[in-house]
């Protein structure tokens, strides 16, 4: 049953608390419950940027490069169904004032057809890809996958019928509670297959990529050079930011579309 806006409102004053439900994940009882509630065969991956990605293969035409937004352009194209929110929640939320709040997360599928129609609309397939694009362009990063927390927070299913397509800024995301939450759990948001992330010898130290830039806090100085922790979703998002040049976000597989679209594919129908 599609969620009342109440129901939504009384989310938004609850979201500054993500945090304290992440640490009750490390809790074994607790965390299994909050799992089978609201994480259970979740699969969600980081896309890089397109504008800082490296290809490790001679390319004669730019224009024929292969881009992480192609994951999207890929699912936005085979989908019978696009839902556009009007808001994004996270940072309505939050009161966010670096990146617009008007763009919101893209649902397809046929389930977010029963998402409250005071939330977003339908629209054309045409107008799908210019919203992602406009997100792009307003430096948010896309997480694409399937999202059991969005199919319950919305109360639409079935789950395996709605894929969500979230455009994420650093200060607002709903997942900066990674940090903070049970490694299984936090193990269903990944980096995009193939992707590597390398802090080169150009590196001197300045800090700005440890200034509230990285999603899950995976990047801090170490004597004086970035060093990159595990942790790290591969956003891409410190290569942007790096006066230096000196950090670097490569894939190493052609195949990278084509292994990510086979990932999620299973996992939610589309059409």
């Amino acid at each position: 049953m599609a969620r009342p806006l109440w129901f939504v409102e009384l989310l938004k004053l609850g979201f500054p608390g993500r945090f304290l439900i992440a640490r009750l994940t490390k809790v074994p009882i607790i965390g299994r419950a909050i799992d089978h509630w609201l994480f259970e065969g979740d699969d969600i991956i980081y896309l890089p940027k397109d504008h800082v990605i490296r290809v490790n293969k001679p390319v004669d035409v730019p224009e024929q490069m292969v881009l992480p937004s192609q994951v999207v352009e890929y699912f936005v194209n085979k989908a019978n169904y696009h839902w556009i929110m009007n808001t994004c929640i996270c940072r309505e939320a939050s009161k966010c004032k670096d990146y617009p709040i008007d763009l919101g997360c893209l649902f397809l599928g046929e389930a977010a057809l029963g998402i409250n129609p005071q939330l977003g609309r339908r629209v054309a397939k045409e107008e799908a890809h210019e919203h992602v694009r406009r997100c792009r362009k307003a430096g948010l990063v896309h997480l694409v996958g399937r999202n059991k927390l969005d199919s319950v927070w919305l109360g639409v299913s079935p789950g395996n019928k709605l894929l969500t397509i979230c455009n994420c800024c650093p200060c607002c995301c709903l997942w900066r509670m990674l940090p903070h939450i049970a490694l299984f759990i936090g193990a269903k948001v990944s980096r995009m297959p193939g992707v590597t992330i390398s802090v080169t010898d150009k590196c001197v130290g300045c800090g700005t990529c440890t200034q509230g830039i990285c999603f899950v806090n995976a990047i801090h100085l170490v004597s004086n050079r970035a060093v990159r922790s595990n942790a790290c979703r591969g956003c891409g998002r410190c290569v942007s930011v790096c006066p230096h040049g000196a950090i670097e976000v490569s894939i190493d597989n052609e195949q990278f579309i084509a292994k990510t679209v086979n990932r999620l594919s299973p996992l939610v129908d589309v059409s």
